[in-house]
């Protein structure tokens, strides 16, 4: 996602931890993949499929008033046959003019009613998705500070992090020892069972994640 990408962006700084290495001595240096661990991490999982539940309530909703709009256009059309035939008299065919006209106002506002639900709807999923997220990767890069400190590092690095150009920031790293496996295992240590199935849509390196969608 490029949603998702930006924090990951935004996370390289964060995941450098930097703490004070003695005059000449030899600098202890980590790496960690940040993406690995938010694309495997339980929270990011349940946080996902949580919002497909929501994004799923949406769509419903949405289909259920598309449904009252077929509705009507299904009467207008029905209207309409009527207003073109010719066994019927002028003053019933005012009569279903009318009548035609009080549909098709009604389907307008009801569309347009819909559609500003609908974005509503979708821009406060897509805000709440992204502070979940924010407090995920926030979780995590504590995380690594724990370790680094712990363990005494003096630099740990995101090996997952991109430049502006999109080439790896780091390219290579001498005797540094990668934390992956071992935090990953840190954070889903309490994973209740099951909540490990990656949601489908977890993707955070792929493009933005689509608003719920206003289908038609």
């Amino acid at each position: 996602m490029i949603l998702i990408r930006r924090l990951f962006t935004a996370a390289i700084a964060a995941s450098l931890i930097t703490m004070a290495a003695g005059q000449g001595a030899k600098l202890n240096i980590a790496t960690v993949d940040m993406q690995e661990l938010f694309k495997q991490y339980y929270r990011t999982n349940e946080a996902q499929k949580q919002i497909n539940v929501e994004r799923a309530r949406i769509q419903k909703d949405n289909n259920e008033r598309l449904a009252r709009i077929r509705e009507l256009q299904e009467s207008i059309e029905q209207l309409t046959k009527q207003l073109n035939d010719s066994s019927i008299n002028d003053s019933k065919k005012q009569t279903i003019y009318k009548e035609m006209q009080t549909k098709n106002q009604e389907g307008i506002a009801l569309d347009r009613e819909r559609r500003e639900f609908q974005q509503r709807r979708n821009q406060a999923l897509n805000e709440k998705m992204v502070q979940r997220m924010k407090g995920i990767l926030e979780e995590i890069r504590k995380l690594v500070e724990e370790k680094a400190k712990l363990e005494n590092f003096d630099y740990v690095f995101d090996k997952s992090g991109l430049s502006t150009s999109q080439v790896p920031v780091l390219l290579y790293t001498k005797d540094a020892t990668d934390l992956t496996s071992t935090l990953l295992k840190d954070l889903n240590k309490d994973a209740p069972p099951g909540s490990l199935t990656p949601a489908d849509e977890v993707k955070p390196s792929a493009a933005d994640p689509a608003p719920a969608g206003d289908k038609q």
